[in-house]
């Protein structure tokens, strides 16, 4: 759950950019991924 702190504090700079959501996407992805593969 460490990584919903991460995004918190990313929130605040990023939030009005577009590139916040494609990153949110990504990071979102990538951790679906890791807990399927485990």
């Amino acid at each position: 759950m460490s990584w919903l702190a991460g995004y918190r504090r990313l929130h605040r700079r990023y939030e009005r950019k577009a590139e916040f959501l494609a990153y949110v996407g990504i990071a979102a992805a990538l951790n679906s991924y890791r807990r399927l593969t485990n």
